[in-house]
């Protein structure tokens, strides 16, 4: 929603380059220290570190932001629905994790409570629905963030540091890669205004949607692997309709309750060990 807010007031590399610099100059103090302890570790993982920061730090936000500016929000989160079908299906190809039928069932009941809530409960609403080209890169985005999940996974014994440690890492890679795109932008003449509004947007988006987020994504992974971690994309827009009802005084219809309903309802189906 930030993306698609700020996307003519802040360019995307400039909005990815200044919101992973506030994450790092955060993150900074409390973890250079434990880097250094730990280098022997970064070292190891090398390259490997390297290709999961660029898709998870660098590319996944920049193409996003790139997205945002050619599409609306509501194909940004219909297509976010591709994620856990192509997680699922690269689990099988690079980590020889096939989820189990009940898993597939519960994506497919989330999707469609999605879908419920996308078209506001009516058919034609959801035919009417119209692509554009930044529909594309946010494709690509997801596969993108689904690859980022899935490595995170392979090679999570070269990985095996404090959270905060890796995360750092990762952003200092990160922030290096987008420099040069930065630099661009500027010299072309793009950037953004200092206004309230944007210092409040990259604000946001370093410290929620960067540090926290990341953290705890991170470690969702790590305990409970992929397939389970990524059916909670499927919470974004429960999450949404509910700030718009407490935040915004948005009511809720009769759809809410009804895709909400399925969405979790699909969630506990593919995640829950065993069910009566």
């Amino acid at each position: 929603m930030v993306a698609r807010a700020f996307h003519d007031a802040i360019p995307p590399f400039t909005l990815s380059f200044w919101r992973w610099t506030l994450a790092l100059a955060i993150l900074l103090p409390f973890v250079a220290r434990p880097m250094w302890q730990h280098r022997a570790q970064l070292r190891q993982a090398g390259w490997r570190l390297l290709l999961v920061a660029t898709l998870g730090i660098c590319n996944f936000s920049v193409l996003l932001y790139f997205a945002a500016r050619t599409t609306v929000a509501i194909n940004l989160t219909l297509l976010n629905t591709c994620l856990p079908l192509a997680t699922f299906i690269g689990a099988g190809i690079l980590l020889n994790e096939w989820p189990k039928r009940r898993a597939w069932l519960g994506m497919i009941v989330a999707t469609v409570g999605l879908l419920v809530l996308i078209a506001q409960g009516s058919g034609a609403q959801l035919m009417a629905l119209t692509f554009n080209p930044g529909d594309l890169i946010m494709l690509a985005a997801v596969i993108d963030w689904a690859l980022y999940t899935l490595l995170l996974r392979r090679w999570s014994a070269y990985f095996q540091l404090p959270p905060l440690v890796l995360l750092g890492a990762m952003i200092v890679c990160g922030v290096t890669l987008l420099l040069p795109g930065y630099l661009l932008e500027l010299a072309s003449g793009q950037h953004f205004e200092p206004t309230v509004d944007n210092f409040a947007a990259i604000g946001y988006t370093g410290v929620a949607a960067s540090l926290l987020a990341y953290l705890l994504w991170n470690h969702g992974i790590r305990v409970l692997g992929v397939a389970k971690a990524v059916l909670t994309n499927y919470l974004m827009p429960v999450f949404t309709a509910l700030l718009g009802y407490l935040l915004l005084g948005e009511g809720l219809q009769a759809y809410h309750w009804l895709g909400g309903a399925m969405i979790f309802a699909g969630l506990l189906l593919a995640t829950r060990p065993s069910l009566r």
